[in-house]
């Protein structure tokens, strides 16, 4: 059985710096994405980063570039998320994905998802 468990949210204030970790059982990723998501009330999930596996290629939303720092660890199976001058529009469900072999941006495109893990940015 595949699982994906993320772990590190909480509450930061603005500016601040959290780091996300996302570990995968059940199945290497080989050859596959690993990606972040994230949700806010009332609004759609929605991409925020994503790494590819072989070459680590990155892949940012514009929200999020030059913030936020996404990487992996293919021997320990884990994808991470380093945001850093975190802002108020960031607070969200954070949704760690993996699976995705094309279109790393597209959430339908991922087979597997974590649990999420709730990020608060206050004022």
């Amino acid at each position: 059985q595949v699982q994906l468990v993320e772990s590190g949210g909480g509450s930061v204030q603005a500016g601040g710096s959290l780091r996300l970790s996302c570990a995968a059982s059940g199945r290497t990723f080989s050859g596959a994405a690993m990606a972040w998501f994230r949700q806010a009330p009332g609004k759609e999930r929605e991409f925020v980063g994503a790494i590819t596996w072989s070459i680590l290629r990155t892949y940012y939303a514009d929200s999020v570039k030059g913030r936020f720092t996404i990487s992996r660890d293919n021997a320990k199976n884990t994808v991470y998320l380093q945001m850093n001058s975190l802002k108020l529009e960031d607070t969200a469900v954070y949704y760690c994905a993996a699976g995705a072999t094309v279109l790393f941006m597209r959430r339908d495109f991922y087979a597997y998802w974590g649990q999420g893990t709730q990020v608060t940015v206050s004022a």
